[in-house]
């Protein structure tokens, strides 16, 4: 019994780094995705900038699988509203929050000329499951913009729980958004859901950056 317990104990140590190298660390995530979305941009802006859907098809497709759509959204809906949703519902809250992020921030991607764009050197992670990573935007003037990836781990792989863009979280102000919305809508729950997109879409970062400065 002691020596099947031994042989157990080192094949579990001899497999162990196999399984820390089949997981990236958060910042390798956001740094491998980022270069990827970058090197996409550059190969196709001419056209994105004439068929943004294509960027946001794209966006999808690079950054999509590492967004935690279902975290995210239970976040913006709260509890107050999430309780009450059926699974219906949070499903097509989802799809639509994703279609929506990506438009938001593919529009904001394609407002940069010859962007730099640079992960900077990770911390002291406190919380196994929870960490930050940090960004710089450099535009074409040489205005740098800080942003922060708010990444969870998820049945062992990093996800995207939440952004901060130049001090403004997304998060809140999506929260705010939504809690809008469901008064002016008669805590309708579908017609918010229904015009979510709408709703991202005319949100504008620099109209409520004092309203969106909190943390997620």
């Amino acid at each position: 019994m002691i020596h099947a317990l031994r042989r157990g104990l080192l094949v579990l140590l001899a497999v162990f780094p196999l399984f820390a190298l089949a997981a990236p660390a958060a910042q390798e995530v956001v740094k491998r995705t980022t270069d990827e979305m970058l090197q996409d941009l550059k190969s196709n802006r001419d056209q994105y900038r004439t068929n943004p859907s294509a960027f946001y098809d794209a966006l999808n497709r690079i950054i999509g699988p590492v967004v935690d759509t279902d975290g995210i959204s239970r976040s913006i809906m709260t509890v107050k509203y999430s309780r009450g949703a059926t699974p219906e519902q949070m499903t097509r809250f989802q799809e639509n929050f994703k279609r929506s992020l990506m438009q938001f921030y593919g529009n904001a991607l394609l407002e940069y000329d010859n962007q730099d764009i640079r992960v900077l050197p990770g911390g002291k992670q406190a919380d196994p499951e929870r960490t930050s990573v940090n960004m710089e935007v450099r535009d074409s003037k040489g205005t740098v913009y800080p942003v922060t990836y708010t990444m969870v781990q998820i049945k062992g792989e990093w996800m995207l729980r939440n952004v901060t863009i130049n001090g403004i979280n997304i998060g809140k102000l999506f929260r705010d958004q939504f809690a809008d919305s469901m008064q002016k809508n008669g805590n309708d729950l579908n017609k918010t859901i229904d015009g979510w997109a709408q709703v991202v879409a005319n949100a504008k970062t620099s109209d409520a950056g004092q309203k969106a400065a909190g943390h997620e």
